[in-house]
């Protein structure tokens, strides 16, 4: 196995903590905490923009009736892990070296509510977010095969857990340093603006043993550049 990655451990998942944190504006700051950055967007370590989402749908058969797809499509890999791991920008980079296309769950809850994460939260409510999320999560694994990456939050629910079981789920390891370098003091991640460091800090704690239980390999990303953990993850996918 390359450098870097390890066999990820199974573990008794842990209670549910409550997410989020007090302070600041007392209606709308408040509402946007709850988040547990399930609306941290796109995860962006470096100066890519997001790629392409496409359904992308099988070769066709010569002749013959086409079988449905839809009972064997799977991605090629899932990314999952905190803010700041990476996943919107090596996602994009393993796509192209796979030749398959890159889909952010994240962006397929904003077109479905036709709003941001963040405004879900203020308007609807987290357990309303929480089921938009689950329901692309759950759309995404059917009938997508590309690169497809999960917002941060995603694994704390159980039943979408379950639904990643047999796929090749690759979690994107970052320390906390490494973190708040990359996604800075908050500037466009909400649940941040109150004392970020320490908010990171509790969300990285809180979600490794979910991340570690849903995945297939870890791969550390501290130190080093996206190309390089795109290149050792396309060599772990090799059957």
């Amino acid at each position: 196995m390359s450098q870097g990655a390890r066999p990820a451990s199974g573990g008794d998942v842990p209670a549910r903590p409550a997410s989020g944190d007090g302070g600041g504006e007392p209606a709308r700051t408040a509402a946007v905490a709850r988040a547990s950055d399930g609306g941290e967007g796109p995860d962006r370590t470096g100066g890519h923009d997001g790629g392409e989402r496409s359904d992308r749908p099988g070769a066709g058969h010569d002749g013959g009736e086409r079988p449905d797809r839809a009972a064997t499509v799977k991605p090629a890999c899932v990314l999952v892990g905190v803010m700041g791991a990476g996943k919107t920008t090596v996602g994009e980079l393993l796509a192209a070296r796979l030749g398959v296309g890159f889909r952010d769950t994240d962006i397929d809850i904003e077109a479905t509510a036709g709003k941001p994460i963040a405004e879900i939260f203020i308007d609807e409510g987290e357990a309303h977010f929480r089921t938009l999320e689950e329901a692309a999560v759950r759309s995404a694994l059917a009938s997508f095969d590309g690169v497809l990456a999960l917002g941060g939050g995603a694994i704390l629910s159980e039943r979408t857990r379950a639904a990643l079981a047999g796929h090749p789920v690759v979690f994107l390891s970052v320390g906390l340093s490494d973190a708040v370098s990359r996604v800075g003091l908050g500037a466009g991640r909400p649940l941040l603006a109150m004392n970020p460091r320490a908010t990171l800090k509790h969300l990285m704690d809180q979600r490794r043993p979910l991340y570690e239980q849903v995945a297939t390999f870890t791969v550390a990303t501290d130190g080093r550049e996206p190309e390089e953990i795109a290149a050792e993850i396309a060599t772990l996918l090799k059957p």
